[in-house]
């Protein structure tokens, strides 16, 4: 393989908007940004030190040793069918949730996964060094080298394989997106009694420290957990206008009944 540290990245959305300043200032220098949005590709560029934007997939003549396709999951395949590399170029894709094998199609020996687990936006800043980078090859040189680059920017770097990844990236699911959209949820709620979701900081930080100190299960409390079905049946009631969310609290309800039997 060759011996430099070259990246190029093919996407420019929220997950290479943090990743790629975060390898360029740590000896990974970014070569190419290659995006289907031209705005996008600028962006990003803008803010590397010596990258370039790049159309099309032909990369048969880059500098670079590193490609990083950080794109929605469902062109992942197409991209490594019509990616041309350059002799022994590591090719990477960042998705919890597919496995190494959509590398495949793509004409390179060194296939391999590296995949950030945290939430991206470009709007808030990431600090990377506390986010594990989760790594997967198909040769031990290229994990070697997987392993050397998430060191570069991460105090925590583990092999993890296609399938347990994919378990941890539903297990993310429920601790991020649904987490997340609940607290939508609430803040909607409030909003029509005209209640500031504000109010709500201090129990939500306090959950959150709690679960981390004593562990989700020993965290559980409320109107589910303690079986008080009193109360669970007027929360119901004040839910009966938005059949959709009487039914996810419901169904919440039901799953945490169930999880904790009356002593």
């Amino acid at each position: 393989m060759p011996n430099n540290n070259y990246v190029s990245f093919i996407g420019a959305g929220n997950l290479a908007w943090h990743l790629a300043p975060a390898l360029d200032n740590a000896g990974y220098p970014v070569k190419e940004v290659c995006s289907t949005s031209a705005k996008s590709s600028r962006a990003l560029v803008n803010r590397l030190y010596q990258a370039e934007t790049k159309e099309g997939y032909d990369f048969s003549n880059s500098p670079a040793q590193y490609f990083i396709i950080a794109v929605p999951d469902d062109i992942i395949s197409d991209i490594a069918r019509e990616i041309v590399l350059p002799d022994n170029a590591i090719l990477l894709h960042t998705s919890g949730a597919k496995s190494i094998d959509l590398l495949s199609y793509a004409a390179s020996e060194h296939i391999g996964v590296f995949y950030p687990l945290q939430t991206f936006s470009k709007q808030k800043k990431v600090d990377l060094t506390h986010v594990p980078i989760c790594i997967e090859a198909e040769d031990s040189s290229t994990e070697k080298l997987l392993y050397a680059m998430g060191k570069a920017i991460s105090r925590k770097v583990l092999h993890i394989n296609s399938s347990d990844r994919k378990a941890l990236h539903v297990a993310a699911v429920f601790a991020c997106n649904f987490v997340n959209h609940f607290m939508k949820i609430s803040s909607d709620i409030l909003a029509g009694s005209k209640l500031d979701f504000d109010l709500l900081h201090p129990l939500i930080a306090e959950t959150i420290n709690k679960s981390f100190e004593l562990g989700p299960g020993k965290s559980q409390t409320g109107p589910a957990r303690r079986h008080d079905f009193e109360t669970l049946d007027k929360h119901m009631e004040f839910l009966s206008k938005n059949e959709a969310v009487a039914e996810i609290y419901r169904m919440i309800s039901q799953h945490i009944i169930d999880s904790y039997p009356q002593d």
